[in-house]
């Protein structure tokens, strides 16, 4: 049976800038504990980040931000503003050159395009090869990031340009190592479906049939978050390593050490 997810804190819906901000905080673990408030926080891209945003941010007293966009994303959207104090880690988790045509026709393609790369499931197939690679071909990425908070970049702010895919997994890994259920962490995953979160689609047309009912149904699957992305990867972790404790050990190169660090910054020690 699903646990339920504890509310956030209401501040998360203060943002007018930034999309899918969340603290992943009140997480269930699987030896009874939660995962703090104010140590772990997840969103889209900051570089639309208002001054209020970025006051509220600033408040929060972050350590890091870890952006995992490509440089196709920063000429897409632009740069995170800076925060004072607050350091600022690129590691992209896609090459901007794979599928660079696929998704200049997602912008720019008119319906027949679309169809003939998204329709009949193509989408969603498209989806979950990107999550098992992700998790198969990006292991030392994670390694990084995981040794980073363990070491000195807690509270951190986890982002990407919706906040979904490349930030849901490497905080959904974060998340497994400290031993958070996994069905706590696909429920956190797929609050990236709110009306409020959700990344914004624009397309060079944006006209009423370039947006009509169609379009935007064959493009869901490449912008919501479906419980099946989230399985495939934790699949491609059975696959290659046989457990999540050899994913974590062999694949990302955690210690047991490092792991109980994990737990000492991310884990409310009440």
């Amino acid at each position: 049976m699903t646990q339920q997810v504890p509310q956030v804190p209401p501040t998360e819906t203060a943002l007018t800038g930034v999309r899918n901000f969340r603290d992943v905080g009140g997480l269930p673990t699987t030896d009874g504990r939660r995962t703090a408030f104010g140590r772990l926080y997840r969103s889209g891209h900051l570089a639309h980040a208002t001054a209020e945003d970025a006051a509220l941010l600033g408040g929060l007293g972050l350590h890091t931000i870890f952006d995992f966009r490509n440089s196709a994303d920063h000429r897409l959207d632009g740069h995170d503003i800076e925060l004072t104090g607050v350091r600022n880690i690129n590691i992209p988790l896609s090459d901007p050159a794979d599928g660079a045509e696929f998704w200049r026709m997602v912008r720019d393609g008119n319906i027949e395009q679309l169809r003939s790369i998204l329709a009949g499931g193509k989408g969603t197939e498209r989806m979950l090869r990107m999550y098992r690679s992700t998790i198969v071909d990006r292991t030392s990425e994670h390694s990084r990031v995981l040794h980073s908070l363990a070491e000195d970049s807690v509270p951190a702010l986890m982002h990407c340009a919706a906040g979904k895919d490349r930030a849901g997994l490497s905080i959904a890994i974060a998340l497994l190592a400290v031993d958070v259920e996994p069905e706590a962490i696909e429920e956190d995953y797929l609050k990236s479906n709110d009306r409020h979160r959700r990344y914004k689609v624009k397309r060079t047309d944006m006209s009423e049939s370039g947006m009509s009912p169609e379009v935007m149904e064959l493009l869901n699957p490449l912008f919501g978050a479906q419980s099946a992305y989230l399985a495939a990867a934790f699949t491609a972790i059975e696959e290659s390593w046989g457990t999540t404790d050899r994913y974590l050990t062999e694949g990302l190169k955690v210690s047991p050490g490092t792991r109980e660090r994990l737990r000492e910054r991310l884990l409310d020690q009440g």
